[in-house]
């Protein structure tokens, strides 16, 4: 037998609606699970009850555990007539159950039993699972409650160390003495009590406190710490450990409990989705009239800063007695263990560093700065040398506490970022958090319309030319046209993909294709993008009234007297062009699934997409990191975040030397349309430590759209890392995050729902899907391109990681998932496709007798199809709203087919492209790919031959069945026109339903007969 059991505390409550007609309320809550009910003791007149009451649950069965419910209900116990009345309740899934390591005391908001229910107020309960087998399930209770309730009142007055071995004594009786009623136990039991709640309450009895008033003070002395719960995916086959899960942690405006906040009795500040961290700020601006150290009279000065175990240092300037920094130094306040800040001016020299004097501040006398104040002045402090004396140099400082939302935070150098204790400010750029802005992107479209006068070296032969364009590392051919005389037309349109600046220049070159693999300039034309118009949209006269002519210039020639000639001679030929940048278009860099942004180039054209919200992400911590390098005889990481929405980028500071980071920064999107996504990822900084210059490793994204946030709830969740590596699916740490999406115009948010996703020209004249592929592609190479010359480079993996550069790439894992995403879509109609076949078949007659009736009434009432179906999609959509998510959605192994897929199909989703592995390999894959590609043929041709048959039953391919069917067409025309169209229907309908007795065994005469048709297939070679 398992020894599993669920173990419930019943903590609290608070806030609870008066029931006893005195604006009070006797209070007890009623457990049921598996079966089994247990209650707790009546707390009376008390709307905020305490019980901290144990119960232990059997489960029959723990692979059924996930189908298990628990309900926690709050009753009201009315003396008078010994009645209960419903106060609230609390139901939990199987699947939020966590063990007792990971329990954690949460309060849940009451719910309603009906809609008319009054309910509000909170239970807080700790719900967990045990295999203990020294803790035995809940028992009944040894007495009556009333003279359980006198005893407990007795028990108080004893101390905890008694309460606990009475109660411990009672315990054991009643398990020995009630084994036969163990079955049949419905009724109250009565726990061991919580001895530090207990001490607690002695302690802090004479101290006066509002009930249910629960300030971030008080929540921060539980021992428990914010911890998590775990919520059920879509899918109950997913691992319990790959699951998203809930948390309640403490943040600066609160603690969060399922989605809502609850205020402290300190002000919030802006910075509310994040764990608020105090920081000694110390801004080192600059030093005068410093004496000299050495011999030669000049003086190399630096300074350290000294807090404990730690040591920020400046750059140091070279012979000057007036050196000026201005940096800051940020020491975490958990980490500090000194009482004292030393700030040292020292000389650099070669051999040891000498000591030029120091200012020492007491911490206990540093003042607290809160923004919005101004920052604090720096003054001017006299230096003291090592004989105590303060005869030269002064040393301007500014010494505060402050948080991360200080303005000085992101330009620090701080002490839980720095690789070593001691390490210098000036060498930490790529460490701090930054935030970045993508470039403006732009399609330039080309049309290459015709050339003129074309002059070629052989005079024998017509050219055979082309024009090739170039604009970057973006090179496009038109097709090659054979003119029969000096002048071409081709009318292609070539598109490319351009940012703001436009510091690049469109390069166009008329050449000739001489022979095979040899090709001559016959000329070129340089064009600066920012002389090319922009429209917002295309007409149909543009290329007429707006091409241009452009003179080639000559190739390059071999000589220089020879130059100098061609620039006094003209060069005749020349090319018609039109050229745009169109404005009208969404330059996709990432994903059409993850877009993030779908306003059109032109800014004028922003207007139609106002803002609907605000998008607030706190970025807290991560945990279960793995180790990616080896750093002093250690495994460890050096980890940073990258968040992405719409053009701007934002990266936290790197934490380095640590697997379960805190980053707790905050950052802000203003959000245009709820249809986009925002991602989040998680590296390993590359450029620090010892081997800088290496790529970034990734370790994990997740992806949240704002669509499935509802408005002004606080979503805290921890969302697994699932990477998928060639040896299967793997956990890669967990990511703590705090999202809010806040909307400001919800007339905005609605009609956006009415408009197009793209802007108007994605549908005016669409691009092909190779286009979009290859335009992206350029698109994501520029923008990496250019956010890795910012300082500190946001790098080109990091950009391409983001931006899911190889997902158009091929993967039979996707493949299969998108298939049985597609069956899962078609699974509803499958149903009701079995369910109408079973009545059909009279599986169950009264099922059928009532769609009989029901299908009579319709239509005899035409007028009522269209109310009822919508009516019950409606009541459908009311029936839902009660089993909603209350998550955002995460990545799913099962949705996507990676926990059980082939290691070799792995492997292929990993291989380069073109291809690394070996020929045999390469061969076997081509192989399967073969088979899996003869199946869809089959099926595709089948569903042609289908609509084959449908196109000849009128085109006289087989005579006699045309003339058969052109004979029906008229006998039904015919019977048509004097039968009424709702007889016709209900005869239809009563013989598709007709009993099986009626029914033959073969296929019926009008599928035989359409079976018989021809198809294409005889032409098929």
């Amino acid at each position: 037998m398992s020894n599993l059991r669920l173990g419930v505390e019943v903590v609290s409550a608070h806030s609870l609606v008066p029931k006893d007609g005195q604006g009070s309320a006797n209070a007890f809550v009623e457990l049921q699970f598996d079966g089994q009910k247990f209650r707790t003791t009546t707390k009376e007149k008390d709307l905020n009850p305490v019980w901290n009451e144990s119960f232990y649950f059997n489960i029959s069965d723990p692979d059924n555990l996930s189908n298990l419910n628990l309900e926690a209900s709050v009753y009201n116990h009315s003396k008078t007539n010994n009645t209960k009345s419903f106060l609230g309740k609390v139901r939990l899934t199987g699947t939020s159950f966590v063990p007792y390591s990971d329990a954690a005391v949460l309060h849940y908001p009451l719910e309603k039993r009906a809609i008319f229910s009054r309910v509000k107020g909170e239970l807080g309960l700790k719900v967990f699972l045990t295999n203990d087998p020294s803790i035995r399930s809940s028992s009944p209770p040894i007495s009556t409650e009333s003279s359980v309730f006198s005893g407990s009142q007795a028990a108080q007055t004893q101390g905890p160390v008694e309460q606990v071995q009475n109660m411990v004594q009672n315990l054991v009786q009643a398990a020995f003495s009630n084994d036969k009623d163990k079955a049949e136990a419905r009724h109250t039991f009565h726990h061991l009590p919580n001895t530090a709640v207990s001490q607690q309450q002695h302690s802090s009895a004479p101290v006066s406190q509002e009930p249910g008033r629960f300030g971030v003070d008080q929540m921060r002395a539980e021992p428990q710490g914010p911890r998590v719960m775990r919520m059920f995916s879509g899918s109950g086959s997913q691992p319990i450990d790959y699951q998203l899960k809930e948390t309640s942690p403490i943040l600066g405006g609160g603690q969060v409990v399922g989605g809502r906040v609850i205020r402290a009795d300190k002000p919030a500040s802006t910075y509310d989705l994040v764990e608020k961290m105090h920081y000694l700020f110390v801004r080192v601006v600059k030093a005068r009239d410093l004496p000299t150290m050495d011999v030669t009279g000049s003086l190399d000065p630096f300074v350290e800063v000294r807090v404990g175990n730690y040591k920020g240092i400046t750059k140091h300037f070279a012979k000057t007695k007036n050196p000026e920094w201005n940096e800051v130094f940020a020491f975490a306040g958990d980490t500090i263990q000194s009482s004292f800040l030393e700030v040292v001016v020292k000389d650099k020299d070669m051999l040891k560093d000498d000591v030029v004097g120091f200012v020492r501040f007491d911490l206990s006398d540093v003042p607290t700065r809160v923004p919005p104040d101004s920052p604090l002045a720096p003054e001017w402090y006299r230096i003291e040398n090592s004989k105590g004396e303060r005869k030269f140099g002064e040393l301007m400082l500014a010494v505060w506490y402050g948080t991360q939302a200080d303005e000085a935070f992101p330009d620090a150098w701080h002490s839980d970022a720095a690789s070593h204790p001691d390490s210098s400010a000036a060498g930490s750029p790529h460490i701090r958090s930054k935030v970045y802005h993508s470039p403006r992107l732009w399609y330039l479209r080309v049309s290459v319309l015709g050339a003129q006068d074309l002059v070629i070296h052989d005079k024998n032969r017509f050219p055979d030319v082309y024009v090739k364009v170039q604009v970057g590392n973006q090179i496009l051919k038109t097709k090659p046209t054979q003119a029969r005389s000096l002048n071409a037309v081709w009318n292609e349109d070539l598109i490319f993909v351009v940012a703001e600046p436009f510091e690049d220049h469109l390069i166009m070159s008329v050449e000739d294709r001489v022979g095979p693999n040899k090709d001559e300039t016959i000329g070129r034309a340089i064009i600066p993008l920012n002389a090319i118009e922009k429209r917002a949209e295309i007409r149909h006269d543009d290329r007429v009234d707006r091409s241009r002519w452009f003179h080639l210039e000559k190739a390059s020639v071999l000589d220089v007297d020879q130059t100098k000639k061609d620039k006094k001679d003209k060069f005749a030929s020349r090319l018609c062009l039109c050229l745009f940048l169109e404005g009208g278009y969404h330059v996709h860099d990432e994903s059409t699934h993850y877009s993030s942004d779908l306003r059109p180039s032109l800014k004028q054209l922003w207007v139609r997409t106002p803002t609907i919200g605000v998008l607030e992400l706190g970025i807290l911590n991560a945990d279960g990191l793995p180790p990616v390098k080896s750093r002093d005889q250690k495994l460890t990481s050096d980890t940073y975040c990258v968040a992405k929405y719409g053009q701007k980028w934002v990266r936290t500071r790197t934490i380095m030397n640590s697997l379960s980071p805190k980053y707790n920064e905050q950052y802000t999107w203003e959000v245009y349309d709820p249809a986009t996504v925002i991602t989040i990822g998680v590296f390993d900084n590359s450029q620090v430590g010892d081997s800088p210059g290496n790529r970034d490793t990734k370790i994990g994204k997740v992806r949240i759209r704002i669509s499935t946030l509802e408005t002004g709830r606080v979503y805290t969740h921890s969302y697994p890392l699932l990477v998928v590596h060639p040896s299967g699916v793997k956990k890669m740490g967990e990511l703590h995050l705090a999202i809010r999406f806040s909307c400001t115009s919800l007339l905005n948010t609605m009609l956006i729902y009415t408009r197009p996703l793209l802007p108007k020209m994605h549908y005016i004249k669409p691009f092909s899907i190779m286009q979009q592929d290859m335009l992206r592609h350029q698109a994501v190479n520029i923008v990496a391109a250019r956010l890795s010359r910012s300082e500190p480079p946001l790098r080109k993996e990091v950009v391409e990681y983001m931006s899911d550069i190889d997902s158009h790439l091929w993967s039979m894992r996707r493949s299969k998932a998108n298939f049985f995403r597609l069956m899962s879509v078609f699974s509803g109609l499958i149903a009701v496709g079995k369910w109408f076949g079973d009545v059909c078949m009279w599986k169950n007659p009264i099922t059928t007798g009532l769609v009989h009736v029901l299908f009579v009434m319709l239509v005899c009432f035409p007028e009522l199809i269209l109310p009822t179906v919508f009516l019950y999609m409606f009541l459908i959509g009311l029936w839902n709203y009660r089993f909603r998510a209350r998550y955002p959605p995460h990545m799913n192994t099962k949705i996507s087919y990676a926990d059980n897929v082939h290691p070799d199909e792995l492997d292929e989703e990993f291989d380069t492209f073109p291809t690394s592995r070996s020929s045999e390999l390469v061969r076997m894959r081509y192989d399967r790919l073969r088979s899996v590609a003869g199946r869809i043929q089959t099926v595709v041709g089948d569903i042609a031959s289908q609509g084959e048959r449908l196109q000849h039953l009128l085109s006289w391919r087989d005579p006699r069945a045309t003339a058969i069917f052109l004979v029906f067409c008229l006998f039904v025309a015919l019977f048509l026109y004097i039968t009424p169209f709702q007889v016709l229907v209900l005869v239809t309908g009563l013989f598709l339903m007709r009993h099986p007795r009626f029914r033959g065994r073969l296929p019926s005469a009008p599928i035989n007969f359409f079976r018989r048709l021809p198809a294409k297939t005889d032409s098929m070679l």
